[in-house]
């Protein structure tokens, strides 16, 4: 099982989902060409309804711990109610390029 398949199951074994996406943005990094270190995780729940964005990170977090003590070095989250989905045009928020490593270097 990829590091992707295993952070969907863990997500949708762990949180009661309307939808989810999982994208793998490890290309966008200064990595070797199929890495699986750097994700974005576009959640929706309605579980979410009155839960603040921290707890909601937290739930995340929470659910990946294994793979977040090992080789995922970054996670970024988007958690939202199907609501809250809708109201943002049903879009995944851009992630910024990446500056580490020999990326930032001038």
């Amino acid at each position: 099982m990829t590091t992707q398949e295993i952070i969907e199951q863990k997500l949708v074994d762990a949180i009661p989902l309307e939808g989810l996406e999982v994208i793998n943005e490890s290309f966008m990094h200064n990595v070797p060409p199929g890495s699986e270190s750097h994700f974005k995780v576009v959640i929706i729940s309605d579980e979410f309804e009155g839960e603040r964005l921290v707890k909601r990170h937290q739930r995340v977090n929470e659910a990946l711990a294994e793979e977040l003590a090992g080789s995922v070095h970054a996670l970024a989250i988007q958690t939202l109610t199907s609501e809250e989905w809708k109201e943002k045009g049903e879009k995944i928020m851009p992630s910024p390029e990446c500056l580490g490593g020999s990326k930032g270097d001038s």
